[in-house]
């Protein structure tokens, strides 16, 4: 990414395909992936609605995209591999209809963006926001009558072979896109999102050190989800959560060759709790901000994990003038590369506010 690069990202795909395309995409096992099988067309129109609004990073619709989430939904693994590709070469279309239109703004000016969400996403009920995974990805099943957890507390064996694990899906999802030449040449950057695991985050940077060798490098970063405020893991069953610093750490810190990110941040997260996780992600930082930073908080008035629903906006609701706000005081604190955009219920009109606002000095 180059220095000094602020990028305007788009905002949340599903719930825009939803909210503005009236596609009834929720609680299906693929949810925002099922439109590149069923409208493909409505798919790109959404891409170009960001674009028209502002976006210059178009994150793709793969975050539920998984050979899991296709079985669930009855498509074989053939299908599967197909539409996940297809998923970059819509945004493309997208991306290059658009420079037709707009002749000012060349294609290299508009980067694609792999969205891959965390094991979670592709369960049902799903669990970006809970991290509660079956064996071997978790200690156990997600259950309506017992207590859960993400914390495998002092079995070490057990968390191990979890990370295996989650290293495993993530390669196997990674090398769909990095097999096929002509899908990864589209691809900017590779997007791990709503991480709400610690072990995940280092699953995710294993998955891409297996990968070092075999595929040409694309800047990537991993945000973390931080539903009403704090992570979903904890250390010990029933115990902490870990907080935004030790998350950040996981993302960073030096274990032997293991790849760090070329950015981090934030996502799928109440815009209210952004500034104190973001300072607490800067204190390890060390006075460094040589990584790019990732904000792409939720929109509305924020998920409920009560209902599984998402709350009204309040008629008060300054969104994109805090997000801007917010961007600019990071940019002043040293952190020189930025994308921000939003996640869950932001559209191309809160993107094109949040563009506006963040021009205004």
């Amino acid at each position: 990414m180059p220095k000094d690069v602020i990028l305007l990202s788009d905002g949340g795909l599903g719930t825009t395909l939803e909210d503005h395309f009236h596609l009834p995409i929720s609680h299906t096992p693929l949810w925002s992936a099922r439109i590149i099988l069923d409208a493909p067309g409505t798919l790109q129109q959404a891409h170009l609605a960001f674009l028209e609004a502002g976006s210059r990073v178009l994150l793709t619709a793969t975050y539920q995209a998984a050979f899991e989430s296709f079985d669930r939904a009855g498509y074989t693994r053939e299908i599967a591999t197909e539409a996940m590709r297809n998923a970059i070469h819509i945004a493309d279309q997208a991306r290059h209809q658009f420079c037709r239109e707009h002749l000012d703004v060349s294609p290299k000016d508009i980067r694609i963006a792999l969205s891959l969400g965390p094991f979670g996403a592709v369960l049902a009920p799903m669990q970006d926001f809970g991290g509660i995974y079956p064996p071997p990805y978790g200690p156990r099943a997600y259950s309506d009558s017992e207590e859960n957890t993400t914390s495998f507390g002092d079995d070490i064996e057990g968390k191990n072979n979890s990370i295996k694990a989650l290293t495993r899906f993530h390669e196997n999802r990674l090398r769909v896109f990095t097999s096929d030449k002509e899908t990864w040449d589209k691809v900017d950057f590779v997007a791990f999102e709503t991480a709400p695991l610690v072990r995940e985050v280092e699953a995710i940077r294993q998955a891409m050190d297996n990968m070092r060798e075999i595929i040409s490098p694309k800047p990537w970063w991993i945000t973390a989800t931080f539903p009403n405020g704090k992570f979903p893991d904890t250390r010990q069953p029933g115990g902490d959560h870990y907080t935004a610093s030790e998350v950040a750490m996981a993302m960073i810190r030096g274990d032997g060759n293991m790849p760090v990110p070329n950015g981090i941040g934030i996502n799928c997260t109440a815009l209210k709790y952004i500034p104190e996780l973001l300072e607490d992600f800067e204190l390890v930082m060390d006075g460094n901000k040589k990584l790019f930073l990732v904000l792409h908080p939720n929109g509305g008035g924020g998920f409920d994990l009560s209902t599984q629903a998402f709350r009204e906006p309040e008629e008060s609701d300054r969104w994109a003038e805090d997000l801007a706000s917010l961007v600019k005081e990071a940019k002043g604190r040293g952190w020189n590369e930025i994308i921000f955009g939003g996640c869950c219920k932001t559209g191309p009109g809160d993107i094109k506010a949040l563009g506006e606002a963040f021009s205004e000095e």
